[in-house]
């Protein structure tokens, strides 16, 4: 991979990181006041879900920049991808998990404050969302598969060469 595309998305996680710092300490304390009137049981969740979403796309975008460093490198088919590969895997299953718990905060919404009822079609499309980000999970599990299959290959080649420059 060129070095001025590593450079130019290594900007734009720096960008992404730095907004999502924005969005933390400004964004949610703003809607933390927009959302006064739903009861603390619902207001709460729906804060610290999102505040933990944002967490983890940051881990993510973290993981990425190492990534980038192994690419760099040249030693991004080696297991010490894996750990980020991992952790990619993991935060974005518990996006997943996450953004369930906001069908449910929404959910409870509706038991909560009778005559401002959430549409059972929106619960429904949370639920559909949090499905399509599992997927996305899974895509990047079978990538992992993938990664461990080349680093094999790459041992197995770096074998063969070993043996044959002994045999010349």
């Amino acid at each position: 991979m060129k070095s001025h595309v590593i450079t130019a998305l290594r900007v734009v996680i720096a960008l992404a990181l730095l907004g999502s710092v924005f969005v933390q300490t400004v964004m949610l304390t703003l809607a933390w006041r927009d959302i006064d009137d739903i009861p603390l049981a619902i207001r709460i969740p729906v804060i610290a879900i999102f505040f933990l979403e944002i967490v983890a796309l940051q881990v993510i975008a973290v993981c990425i920049w190492k990534l980038l460093g192994l690419v760099r490198k040249g030693t991004v088919f080696s297991s010490s991808a894996f750990k980020y590969v991992d952790m990619v895997i993991g935060a974005i299953f518990a996006i997943s998990a996450l953004i369930v718990g906001h069908g449910i905060a929404f959910a409870r919404l509706n038991h909560l404050v009778p005559g401002d009822e959430v549409a059972p079609g929106m619960i429904a499309l949370i639920g559909g969302f949090a499905l399509v980000v599992a997927g996305v999970a899974l895509v990047v599990l079978v990538m992992r598969a993938l990664l461990a299959q080349a680093v094999r290959r790459d041992a197995e080649a770096t074998a063969y060469k070993s043996e044959l420059d002994e045999v010349i």
